[in-house]
């Protein structure tokens, strides 16, 4: 075969372009620390790199959405502390005001200051986050969720009249964050479920005393009633015919009687001894002396709002109970408003409880990601980072190449018969 000049000097500028391309390679993987360059150099592992890396960033994701949604319930936590440390000065004053040697001017002090703690409960219960979205309003958070104020409240009839309760505009739902792959955490809670569905009385039912349909007592008797006690969860749910009624014949004797109208049992007064319920695993306890035709009820417990609780209270603290059985009346809603402070109190204990447990998890999922990231990244190490020796190695020995293949060509391109002319 006939090898012309041309093609010496062709096939020596194309193997000095190879040995270079290569070493060129060779010097930006060290220089990247990248194995890989381009999916050309290894397609499988780049392939595998690249889902490594997707499956790398959704995780980083929801390590987002986890410092989001802790960010979150913390900021609820700290609203519901806040009505917890509240609730410890309401009920002191609650206590202070069921003092009997205090006098009108007294009680009207201390609903003064309950009317602050009433908008200070109502101004955390539209609490909004940095972002202008309401804490308690479900997944409505641009609207606020209560309004009303006392007085609309305590000049309305009996419910459900109009303006008889805080009203809530939001809804029942729970804002919730993906955390991780399986798993939406919520991180908003309703104010109907904080603020509005707690059950009043004992949980089972709740008792009180006779009123006409303007919400007047009008017992004349000095009787006081307890919020009872269930010892017969079972029993108490089974009886029929409910709401009851104590109704007395006479100061000595009662009768309870059922939403028929019939006579389910009856009794001798005692005053402080139980009066149990025929039937309902179930009794009350009474003091005082009530008068002929005086009644209490005894209805299933219903949800009733803090803030209705609170307006309750204010109300009596600002009546006028000079009289013996006005004093009896004023006793029976000192009584119902610290129990019913009580079991808001629980129900708020109740919330942050289950908030904890979710910071809990989020801790859990946050130690989880940690453990995955690492996994990751040691993953990607293994498919994409650069063995320094190796190359280093490699660099050296492509060098060798280079040199050997550019002193070839010049020693072959000398050659000509011209030289031996």
């Amino acid at each position: 075969m006939r090898v012309a000049t041309s093609m010496i000097f062709d096939a020596g500028v194309a193997a000095i372009n190879k040995q270079t391309a290569s070493l060129l390679h060779l010097q930006q993987q060290v220089a990247t620390g990248r194995r890989i360059l381009t999916p050309a150099d290894d397609p499988v592992a780049a392939a595998r790199a690249l889902e490594v890396t997707q499956s790398k960033d959704i995780l980083a994701q929801y390590s987002t959405n986890q410092d989001n949604a802790n960010s979150a319930l913390g900021l609820e936590e700290a609203q519901l502390t806040s009505v917890n440390d509240m609730f410890a000065r309401i009920k002191e004053l609650t206590v202070q005001a069921g003092n009997a040697t205090l006098s009108a001017s007294d009680r009207k002090s201390i609903a003064f200051e309950l009317r602050g703690r009433f908008d200070e409960l109502l101004g955390i219960a539209n609490a909004a986050d940095g972002q202008g979205q309401y804490i308690f309003s479900g997944y409505m958070g641009s609207t606020k969720p209560f309004g009303g104020n006392v007085d609309a409240m305590n000049a309305a009839l009996p419910p459900p009249a109009p303006g008889s309760e805080i009203s809530y505009a939001g809804d029942d739902g729970q804002r919730r964050l993906q955390v991780s792959a399986t798993r939406q955490i919520e991180i908003s809670d309703s104010g109907n479920d904080v603020f509005s569905r707690i059950k009043n009385g004992n949980g089972y039912f709740a008792t009180d005393y006779a009123k006409n349909l303007a919400g007047v007592g009008t017992n004349t008797g000095t009787g006081v009633i307890d919020i009872g006690n269930v010892t017969d969860p079972a029993a108490w749910n089974a009886l029929a015919n409910k709401p009851l009624q104590i109704v007395f014949t006479s100061p000595d004797a009662y009768d309870i009687v059922d939403a028929t109208a019939a006579v389910i049992g009856s009794g001798t007064y005692q005053s402080g001894q139980p009066i149990a319920i025929p039937g309902g695993g179930a009794s009350v306890t009474l003091t005082g002396a009530p008068a002929t035709g005086d009644s209490f009820t005894i209805k299933p417990s219903t949800s009733q709002s803090v803030f209705k609780t609170l307006a309750n209270l204010i109300k009596t603290l600002e009546s006028d109970a000079s009289l013996p059985a006005d004093q009896a009346k004023y006793s029976n809603e000192i009584g119902f408003a610290l129990n019913n402070f009580d079991k808001a109190n629980d129900n708020i204990l109740r919330v942050r409880a289950m908030i904890g447990s979710r910071m809990t998890e989020l801790e859990s999922l946050d130690s989880v990601n940690q453990d995955l990231n690492l996994q990751y990244q040691q993953t990607l190490s293994n498919l994409q980072d650069l063995d320094y020796a190796k190359a280093i190695s490699d660099m050296t020995r492509k060098q060798t190449d280079l040199e050997a293949a550019q002193k070839s060509f010049i020693q072959t391109s000398q050659l000509s018969l011209f030289n031996y002319l």
